[in-house]
């Protein structure tokens, strides 16, 4: 028997609405449905698209920069118009707005020499034992804030105390003139007549005189590393603090023989008592077998040629001998990392490539370890790697690619090529090599005449509006117009060729690429160069000189004061000087730091805040500041460049004779 069928029901009321709530498609009602819908979505729906909302945020900041840059250049144009880059024959003005100084009206500035300022006598003002200075009479607008600020009347006074410019907590003295004071001999700074440098006058004198201004930027950069980082790699300036890389003392080792050349014997000497107690190579470290070569094993070997000391050969032949485990590779193409104390060696361990500037620049400095010592191992090693390098295929005109593998011994990352990192020394130490060996090894110079033609034939432009000469780079031919501030390095090895009787053209090529260098100092706010530029192709738009965000900063490279010093030495060209004279000075404005040292920057664009980085490079003292001495030395005897080549830090290494 079944039960009786159940029914249900549904009771449904319905009552009559107000009219005036009734959907009647206005604002309220849509944004009510709107909320309805958001609502309906599930959670990871809504999850997604507030995702979205906010990756587009934030790319539209990223890229305000850039826009801005642009609208900046856009309303500028009517101005850039009336600049003619095809008609008018001599160089351009650049745009106005990136003039480092309001007084100049053109984009290439080439400064007038320094005007001879009378004697004044000695400040009897308080203050740290240091060369005092004149205050420069152009100022710009950030150092005349500063002088509003410290309540400093605008009486015409030339002398005072110095005056602090504070970035973000940093204390970094403001602009200050370099002339050193009569006091200056009284607290210690070295007198040069009494190396050999006889009292001069005239243009002479001025150059003696800033090379005195040199010679207390080191010793307030030495002051900072030895109160702060005696002994250690980097000074951190200021926090008053260091940095390590290799625990190896890199920028003591670096500076040692700057300090013997600007004639530092005091600071040399206590030096020198480190590097015998103290400088030791068995520590468990990993160390880069190409910035331990050029710094520590061409410091060393450099020393001990200037000075004849066996402390510094010893030491030499210590880090040598523990350097060779890194040609134990199956292509004897040697790995980039190097086991000090354990002796053994290994690639970087995201790859099994090195770069091709690496394994082919520490040629000089092995090769010249066994000429001093009498032991050929060393130069056997890297000159198997030079004749490997140049049988191999995948070079482009003399060009080549930026890696090689260490296990099968090719170059990889084929068709990009540049003079900038990763493959800049490779071209310098071709002809260094071939002028260390006496000029007998003609495989490296038929390759470094190859690579200069390869440079001249897909490397070579000329920028908009000035004509300015530059260096890009290749990728699968492809050109960029970007340049490194590495590249700078090329006017003085093409004028050091020149010299020693490659081809006359190189050295007209040298000067040209010369002046571009200098504008990527003086097209820039600061007068201080970027680590990387990008110039303009298009005619009639913008300026030569463009700057990333990313490339702005400013490491205290020593490139174009290289260069400068080369085009001094075979010219005699006085506006060399004039132009290392202004990058220098721009050096003491915004990078050097009042309790010692000095530092790179972050934005070389902001002359209001350079935004410093706390960090003063080994080769600032080992090669900038050395070859800013050696730019304004009229002793052509210093470092005589028939006698020596440097290597690519900077240390000077005999030329081999016949004998």
């Amino acid at each position: 028997m079944y039960p009786p069928t159940r029914k249900d029901f549904i009771s449904l009321t319905l009552t009559e609405q107000d009219s005036s709530r009734s959907y009647n498609n206005s604002k309220n009602w849509r944004r009510k449905s709107c909320w309805r819908k958001w609502k309906q979505l599930s959670r990871l729906q809504r999850s997604l698209i507030l995702f979205l909302l906010a990756f587009l945020l934030v790319c539209a900041l990223a890229t305000y920069p850039n826009l801005a840059e642009h609208w900046r250049a856009l309303t500028e144009r009517s101005v850039q118009e009336e600049w003619s880059a095809v008609d008018i024959p001599e160089l351009k003005p650049v745009n106005p707005a990136v003039i480092p100084e309001q007084e100049r009206k053109i984009g290439l500035v080439f400064p007038e020499p320094p005007p001879q300022k009378p004697k004044k006598a000695p400040s009897n003002k308080r203050g740290p034992p240091v060369l005092q200075h004149r205050l420069m009479k152009r100022e710009n607008a950030s150092e005349t804030q500063v002088k509003e600020k410290e309540g400093q009347a605008a009486n015409g006074e030339e002398e005072g105390e110095k005056s602090l410019v504070s970035w973000r907590g940093a204390m970094i003295e403001a602009e200050r003139g370099t002339e050193p004071q009569p006091s200056a001999k009284e607290e210690g700074a070295p007198d040069l007549a009494a190396n050999g440098e006889a009292a001069q006058e005239g243009p002479a004198a001025a150059a003696h005189e800033r090379q005195k201004a040199v010679v207390e930027a080191f010793q307030h950069a030495w002051k900072g590393y030895k109160e702060f980082a005696w002994g250690q790699d980097e000074l951190k300036p200021i926090s008053k603090s260091y940095g390590t890389w290799f625990g190896l003392g890199l920028t003591l080792v670096d500076a040692l023989d700057t300090m013997w050349i600007i004639g530092l014997k005091e600071e040399f000497e206590e030096a020198k008592k480190w590097v015998a107690t103290d400088l030791q190579f068995t520590k468990n470290v990993d160390v880069n077998l190409f910035e331990s070569t050029i710094r520590i094993l061409g410091g060393l070997l450099s020393t001990y040629h200037l000075t004849g000391e066996d402390i510094f050969l010893e030491k030499a032949k210590d880090i040598g001998a523990r350097l060779m485990p890194a040609f134990n590779t199956p292509s004897k193409i040697p790995y980039s990392d190097v086991n000090l104390g354990r002796g053994t060696a290994h690639p970087p361990r995201w790859t099994s490539d090195s770069t091709v500037s690496e394994v082919t620049s520490i040629q000089l400095e092995f090769r010249d370890l066994s000429q001093t010592t009498g032991d050929s191992q060393y130069q056997k090693a890297v000159d198997g790697v030079m004749k490997h390098v140049h049988r191999l295929a995948g070079k482009h005109d003399g060009l080549v690619p930026m890696f090689i593998n260490t296990n099968n011994g090719q170059f990889s990352h084929l068709g990009v090529f540049t003079l900038g990192a990763r493959a800049d020394s490779y071209y310098e130490y071709l002809l260094k090599q071939w002028i260390q060996g006496g000029k007998k090894e003609t495989e490296l110079l038929e390759d470094y005449v190859q690579a200069i033609e390869g440079v001249k034939k897909h490397l070579l432009r000329k920028s908009q509006p000035s004509q300015l000469t530059f260096v890009g780079e290749l990728a699968h031919n492809n050109f960029s117009p970007k340049m490194d501030h590495l590249v700078c390095f090329l006017p003085g090895t093409l004028a050091l060729g020149a010299h020693h009787g490659v081809s006359s053209e190189h050295m007209e090529l040298a000067k040209a690429l010369m002046e571009t260098c200098y504008q990527m100092y003086a097209q820039i706010e600061t007068g201080l160069s970027p680590e990387i530029v990008h110039f303009n192709l298009i005619p009639r738009h913008g300026r030569d000189v463009e700057v990333k965000p990313a490339d702005r900063h400013n490491l205290l490279r020593p490139e174009t004061v290289e260069s400068l010093f080369y085009l001094y030495r075979f010219t005699r060209d006085k506006k060399y000087q004039d132009w290392g004279w202004e990058i220098f000075q721009n050096f003491n404005k915004y990078t050097r730091v009042s309790t010692g040292g000095y530092t790179s920057i972050s934005n070389v664009r902001n002359p209001d805040n350079p935004d410093p980085r706390d960090k003063m490079e080994s080769f600032f003292l080992g090669e900038t500041l050395k070859y800013f001495y050696l730019l304004f030395s009229e002793d052509f005897d210093l470092i005589n460049l028939d006698k020596f080549v440097f290597n690519t830090e900077a240390h000077p290494l005999p030329i081999w004779t016949s004998s």
